[in-house]
């Protein structure tokens, strides 16, 4: 079956990097567009981050473009989001995702001094 699993979170400094990472197994990786989400607390799921199957094109919400990057290792079964530049905003709890709302146990990020 579907299986995702993200790692990669951990607590940083506003202003500073994380790249997280997503593992995918039980479908053909490379036909299916995936995304990343994330959910703070006390808030709703919040989409960020789309790629096609190809890993060819992406997508960003408004909050975060400019400053993150998702691509796609198709080789690999891997989709990557790199965030730089992070504010306390961006701390939540974040999952890749298929485009039917498939995702893993998440990882957390936490962007504090």
């Amino acid at each position: 079956q579907v299986q995702l699993v993200e790692s990669g979170g951990g607590l940083v400094q506003p202003g500073g990097s994380l790249s997280l990472s997503c593992a995918a197994s039980g479908f053909v990786f490379s036909s299916y567009a995936m995304r990343w989400v994330r959910q703070a607390p006390g808030k709703e799921l919040e989409w960020i981050a789309g790629i096609n199957g190809a890993g060819l094109t992406a997508t960003y919400a408004e909050s975060v473009k400019g400053r993150f990057t998702i691509s796609k290792d198709n080789a690999k079964n891997m989709v990557y989001l790199q965030m730089n530049n992070l504010r306390p905003d961006d701390t939540a709890v974040y999952y890749c995702s298929t485009l039917q709302g498939t995702r893993g146990q998440g990882t957390q990020v936490i962007v504090s001094s």
